[in-house]
């Protein structure tokens, strides 16, 4: 569970995070790189995140929403008929928050910008 989520920051189950995270039903993975730090290419995801048996993937963009997944992120789990589901992050954490509670969820979120 998320107990807060501000520019740069987020908790996570009580533990303080300052880097981008990736929450997966049973751990929580940081620092989360990318090759270009505003743009989410399929060769940025970790291969447990690509092979998951999850419900949904759920996709923080940064506070001000400036993150861009490229299409072959979203073509690769609609494929798999995996939800994918991309908000900035300061509304995506309580989408997690929500949908955790019922489904089986990763959650990949860029903490700034």
């Amino acid at each position: 569970m998320i107990d807060f989520y501000d520019f740069g920051k987020i908790k996570i189950n009580g533990k303080d995070y300052q880097e981008d995270v990736i929450i997966y039903p049973d751990k929580v993975f940081s620092p989360w790189w990318r090759k270009e730090g505003h743009f989410l290419e399929i060769d940025d995801l970790p291969e447990d995140v690509l092979e998951a048996k999850v419900d949904t993937i759920i996709i923080g963009t940064g506070y001000s929403g400036l993150m861009k997944v490229s299409s072959e992120v979203k073509n690769y789990f609609k494929n798999k008929k995996i939800e994918v589901i991309i908000e900035p992050t300061k509304s995506a954490w309580k989408t997690y928050n929500q949908l955790s509670k019922t489904k089986k969820v990763i959650a990949l979120f860029h903490l700034t910008c």
